[in-house]
This record gives structure tokens, sequence and C-alpha cells, in this order.
């Protein structure tokens, strides 16, 4: 079983990429689908319950806002992996712009979310760590962490 969680600024493509490589596999926790943080606890609690993958596709872009779901996935024995994505700020207001109305974010969302995004790193619990940017011509270049960027 694997714990995926997402951690980038809004617009940077992690639910582009969930729908890529995770729609058919792992189930998807979104606080906003959710709209609340009990319900996706209950969300969370289930899949861990019934070993079922889980990508958590929010911004999560603290080591505290991660721990939320690193530590029950943990005590569940569950392959913690994290996807960092290429966060600038630039890019995804443009990015931000080309969505729907209903789908926007706030620029002042996007840039409140950067000032608060601490880089992941592996003492924070994840098995594995990858860095991904977007590509005009391939959409996500995934690469293996260096512990920078």
């Amino acid at each position: 079983m694997q714990a995926i969680i997402f951690v980038g600024i809004q617009a940077s493509g992690k639910s582009t990429f969930y729908d890529r490589y995770f729609f058919h596999t792992h189930i998807r926790i979104n606080l906003d689908m959710l709209k609340t943080r009990h319900r996706e606890k209950r969300l969370l609690e289930t899949c861990l319950e019934i070993t079922q993958s889980f990508v958590v596709d929010n911004t999560n872009p603290t080591p505290e806002e991660r721990k939320r779901y690193i530590d029950p996935a943990k005590n569940k024995k569950t392959h913690i992996i994290g996807y960092y994505f290429e966060s600038k700020i630039a890019d995804s207001i443009q990015r931000n712009q080309n969505r729907s109305l209903e789908r926007q974010i706030p620029e002042k969302g996007i840039r409140g979310t950067h000032t608060r995004l601490v880089i992941p790193k592996y003492e924070e619990g994840f098995d594995e760590l990858y860095y991904v940017r977007l590509s005009p011509e391939n959409g996500f270049i995934v690469e293996n962490w260096v512990n920078e960027i």
C-alpha cells in the first residue's frame, strides 16, 4: 500500500499529475472536494483501514500539515512517497488565469501558500521523494530527489 503526498503551490500541476498517473490505482484525498477536515480524516482512516493506496492532492506546504497524513500512514506500515512540484509563482499565476473562473484561486492565496512552502525532507517520514517539473513537450518530468532545489 502507498500513501502519496503531493507538495506544491496551487496551479503547479498536482491534480493533472494525479489524473495522469494515479487515477486508476489510488483514491484521491483532496480538501477542495471533501470540503472539511473531518471528511478528509475519515477518508484517510478508511483508506488505511482497508489498505487502499491513496494520494493526498493538497498543497501540503509545511511539515506540520504533511504530518497529519504521514503519522497515521506510518502507524499502518504504509510506504510513503512524496512528490514536490516545482512552485514558481509567476508560472502558477499564469496557469491559474487559464483555468475556468470557478476553478481559479485568488492570487493572494497562491502567494500566501508560497511563503509557507517548506521543502520536504526524508526526516519527515518519507520513504521516497521526487521532484516534478512541468514540461511543454512531455507534460511532466519526474526526477529523483537530491535534497535541494
